[in-house]
């Protein structure tokens, strides 16, 4: 079986394809990953030549969510069709919502990772600007086309219902990661964060402006730059260890080392980082919104995102 996959380097849709490429190696399944975004680093490029059944075709068209994107994504969608019409496979994946109003030759899954909309909602409190309108309406058409929808937490699916209308054909899967790839170490006395510093939802800010009251270290993995070219160089405090943007292999040496894992995030429809570092044996503290309950119950500690006082107060229970 052939799948013609999307996907970007951004963030955890790049793990996502990776791990269900590697686990669907066994079905002699080929994965035919059409990449999208910003262009993929060293590392990046390893863990692709590493799996037999991938087959890479690289564009920097830009992604839905990005400003002035959709001459690109028109673009994109072309290119797209090219490949499945050049390619035969069986099934299309798709690790976004616009291309699944394509003409598509065969049946459409769509993997509701985040959407714009959802994230507005969790980290500014209201809906987009107008300008997103047509965001708006180019998920609801894909969503409406896709012969079957995936999120990654029951929480998900219900944002897209709320913000797109109602979808007849969905299921909740949750992500996962292999363990055999985490493996706790000796621990040390630190607290690790890691995520897009960027992003206002993963909230790392509140991590690190609780560091200097804080008896252990605090150290933070991440990238300064938006894939626009933003950078928001005041997203961690200096009291904080940067340790910057680590290879997956770098990330999981800290990962071992590291007592206590945070991420008071304020929005995280799933969340690759919390559970690579409990996989790890790290303690988590994580924000008390309704995905992360969702999937973690009763095996992390819970705290307001907009609480730093209730923030540091867990993270001192934790080191005492």
């Amino acid at each position: 079986m052939r799948i013609l996959m999307t996907a970007d380097t951004v963030g955890g849709v790049w793990t996502y394809a990776l791990e269900l490429t590697r686990a669907l190696q066994p079905y002699d399944v080929e994965v035919l990953l059409a990449v999208m975004g910003p262009s993929l680093n060293t590392s990046q490029q390893d863990d692709a030549r590493s799996l037999s059944n991938l087959s890479l075709f690289k564009s920097n068209y830009k992604l839905e969510w990005m400003p002035d994107c959709w001459p690109d994504v028109k673009r994109a969608g072309e290119w797209l069709l090219h490949l499945e019409n050049r390619l035969q496979p069986d099934l299309i994946h798709l690790n976004g919502y616009a291309h699944a109003n394509l003409p598509w030759q065969n049946p459409t899954l769509v993997a509701g990772h985040s959407c714009v909309f959802s994230w507005w909602q969790a980290v500014k409190g209201d809906a987009p600007p107008v300008e997103w309108q047509r965001y708006k309406t180019e998920v609801q058409n894909g969503l409406r086309a896709a012969d079957l929808v995936v999120t990654p937490s029951a929480a998900m699916l219900r944002a897209l219902n709320k913000h797109y209308g109602p979808i007849s054909e969905a299921r909740v899967i949750h992500n996962g990661r292999n363990p055999e790839h985490f493996k706790p170490r000796q621990k040390r006395s630190f607290i690790l964060s890691a995520g897009r510093l960027w992003d206002e939802a993963k909230n790392i800010r509140s991590v690190a402006e609780v560091a200097s009251e804080l008896p252990w270290p605090v150290l933070v993995a991440g990238d300064f730059q938006h894939p626009d070219q933003r950078i928001h160089n005041s997203a961690v405090a200096p009291q904080c260890r940067r340790l910057g943007s680590l290879s997956g292999s770098q990330l999981r040496r800290w990962y071992a080392a590291a007592s206590v894992y945070a991420l008071p995030a304020l929005y995280e429809p799933f969340g690759y980082t919390p559970l690579e570092a409990a996989l790890s044996g790290c303690a988590l503290v994580l924000g008390d919104i309704e995905s992360l309950r969702e999937i973690w119950n009763d095996a992390a500690v819970f705290v307001d995102p907009n609480d730093k006082k209730a923030l540091k107060h867990e993270l001192l229970e934790l080191i005492g």
